[in-house]
């Protein structure tokens, strides 16, 4: 259950996913420029939003949760100005790690009429 008053960011610059606990503090820092022992959720992405990682720090430690989607992609916001984070509520949240499906393209069929 997260917490009423929680607050969570979702960083709208993407990350490369293999940042472990050290790089991504450092993103926090950076990118959103917060405090990563502040008890907040921090949300990374991928370019191609199909990999996300929730990062914070839990009492004594720093957790993280990676997802990775198969057939969707996270619905990242996007920011109203030029700003390197998005601020998010808890069901805002629920929905981002819920992804959206993607529909693969059509293709398009070419009817070939042997002479």
């Amino acid at each position: 259950m997260i917490a009423a008053d929680l607050r969570i960011f979702v960083c709208t610059e993407s990350i490369d996913m293999r940042y472990g606990f050290d790089r991504l503090a450092a993103a926090v820092r950076e990118r959103v420029e917060a405090d990563p022992l502040s008890g907040a959720l921090f949300v990374f992405a991928n370019r191609r939003a199909t990999r996300l990682k929730v990062f914070w720090f839990d009492r004594n430690g720093y957790c993280v949760l990676y997802k990775r989607l198969h057939r969707a992609v996270f619905d990242l916001p996007i920011p109203q100005d030029r700003s390197r984070s998005v601020r998010i509520e808890r069901a805002a949240l629920a929905q981002l790690l819920a992804g959206v499906e993607q529909h693969a393209p059509h293709r398009r069929t070419v009817s070939r009429t042997l002479h």
